[in-house]
């Protein structure tokens, strides 16, 4: 689509679990071009989890590129770029700037052990109180521990640790920044300075020295290297705005910034949130406490096992209904959905937890494991696919009544992510939350928040109450009372078997674990 050459443009761009897209905006909000790349997820066995962060570069680099080409934009229309990114991964980087491991993301269960050994004493309790992370094996604390413990021959050759954002901004800029929002996440941040935690530093194993400067969310940058402008189609002077983590900026794109507004999102993975005016600890550690900027937290519990799941059932359950969608022409998830329908709301008493990569809230506990629970001969494929949907949304639930014991039910529900495009999807949410639930049309929530606050930080705008104004259409599904029902009487089953079961996640887990050990050894 040909951008006018009248008005000027903003770029934001995402960089997800499986794939990054940059998104160009018009000032009020209207998406003019749009452009992703994806990658993959390397997994071994139940424990690991990584990705390839050049790949992740190439992916920022064509994805702006992408869209510049397809808008026929020029560089000096561009006024900023400004970044969301998925938290809790780490990078090992030598003294010379280059990569000595791959990223390990989230959903990397290494660190484990460590996690266990914190959470048995109140030195995990104190850590999480100060820097608002859950101790848990996605935390970049409990992953530097893992090194610092189980890759000493490799200690003294690391300089650094970073995020794959900071990865990102290293190549294009040869800086290491890392910007609050980012930092918070790692479990290694104080909330109440802004600073590196010199407890959780201890803990690690390592210094200051180890980790990126500190930035506000805000922090711009210029000086972009000459050949990434050049493939980019950007002049080296673009702003460059350092940006804030995905799950903050879905709250801000989908306009959930008011006290009592909560969102939901389900991408890969999935997360519950909500914006307070100060940082908030939960005194039973169920939820954690991010920046978005310095002056508005997000409060919220993020949950492994959103869309990866209905893609576990396309690819392992659905050979036929995928067959079926390529002679149609259409996408398998919508064949997928449409047998999920013909179920009723409840899928006939079969209920599934969707702990298939472990769990963090509410559960954090990464021995978790997925399971069908209530299977008779009467349930049928059908029934399973519309039973992970629900366990998807079960599960976020749980994590919704910890978060209602700070903010109390919630005024309202904004929604956005991959599962927002599956009308039954959607629909279930709202029959499950038992409240009306808004969705945006756009699903780009993330790349719109990052916009929003490149107009911020670049003093395009005083306020991040402008996201109103620009996140455009809205429709709603409202809660249909047979289902919400229904719902009712299953979910205190649901939360009463993920209790029950945590002695044999542990067990199953400890055999699976047995198993990988015949696997090769690699980092």
């Amino acid at each position: 689509m040909r951008a006018s050459q009248e008005v000027s443009y903003m770029i934001g761009v995402d960089i997800g679990t499986t794939s990054t897209k940059a998104v160009l905006f018009q000032e009020d909000g209207t998406i003019i071009a749009e452009a992703s790349q994806g990658y993959p997820l390397h997994t071994e066995g139940a424990i690991k989890a990584e990705q390839d962060p050049d790949l992740i570069v190439e992916a920022v680099i064509y994805s702006i590129q992408q869209v510049m080409t397809s808008s026929e934009t020029t560089a000096d229309k561009i006024q900023f770029v400004s970044f969301s990114s998925a938290m809790h991964s780490v990078i090992a980087m030598d003294h010379s700037g280059n990569r000595l491991t791959p990223a390990l993301t989230w959903a990397d269960n290494r660190s484990a052990a460590y996690a266990k050994q914190l959470n048995k004493d109140k030195t995990g309790h104190d850590l999480y109180t100060r820097t608002g992370t859950p101790i848990h094996p996605m935390s970049p604390l409990t992953k530097i521990m893992w090194f610092t413990r189980e890759q000493q021959d490799l200690m003294p050759q690391i300089h650094k640790f970073i995020s794959i954002k900071e990865y990102v901004f290293y190549q294009l800029f040869g800086v290491y920044i890392v910007d609050h929002s980012i930092a918070s996440a790692t479990g290694l941040l104080r909330m109440d300075t802004l600073d590196w935690d010199e407890e959780a530093l201890r803990v690690a194993g390592i210094s200051a020295d180890h980790l990126s400067e500190l930035v506000p969310t805000t922090h711009v940058i210029q000086d972009l290297h000459p050949s990434y402008a050049e493939q980019m189609q950007l002049a080296p002077s673009t702003p460059f705005v350092v940006g804030a983590s995905d799950g903050v900026l879905s709250n801000l794109g989908v306009g959930a910034i008011d006290p009592g507004v909560v969102a939901i999102t389900i991408g890969t993975s999935g997360a519950i949130r909500t914006v307070v005016d100060r940082p908030i600890a939960d005194p039973k550690g169920r939820y954690f406490c991010y920046a978005l900027t310095e002056q508005k937290w997000v409060i919220g519990g993020p949950v492994n096992n959103g869309g990866v799941i209905f893609r576990w059932i396309r690819d392992e359950l659905a050979s036929s209904e995928v067959e079926t969608a390529k002679r149609l022409g259409v996408n398998p998830y919508e064949v997928l959905a449409d047998i999920a329908e013909k179920v009723p709301a409840g899928s006939d008493g079969l209920l599934f937890h969707p702990y298939m990569m472990g769990e963090r809230a509410p559960l954090w506990n990464p021995d978790a494991r997925g399971s069908f629970f209530g299977l008779t001969l009467q349930h049928k494929k059908e029934h399973m696919v519309r039973a992970a949907l629900e366990g998807v949304l079960f599960n976020l639930y749980t994590v919704m009544l910890a978060i209602e014991e700070q903010i109390g039910r919630p005024k309202t529900i904004h929604a956005t992510g991959g599962f927002a495009r599956t009308e039954l999807w959607r629909q279930m949410m709202a029959n499950i939350f038992d409240q009306k639930v808004i969705f945006p049309d756009s699903i780009e929530s993330s790349c719109l928040g990052a916009v929003i606050l490149g107009m911020y930080a670049t003093g395009k705008i005083d306020s991040l109450d402008v996201t109103k104004d620009m996140i455009g259409s809205t429709y709603h599904h409202d809660p249909e009372a047979e289902a919400v029902s229904v719902y009712r009487e299953l979910l205190p089953i649901f939360i009463r078997i993920s209790r029950k079961f945590e002695e044999e996640y542990a067990a199953i887990t400890a055999f699976q674990i047995k198993m990988d050990e015949r696997l090769p050894k690699n980092i």
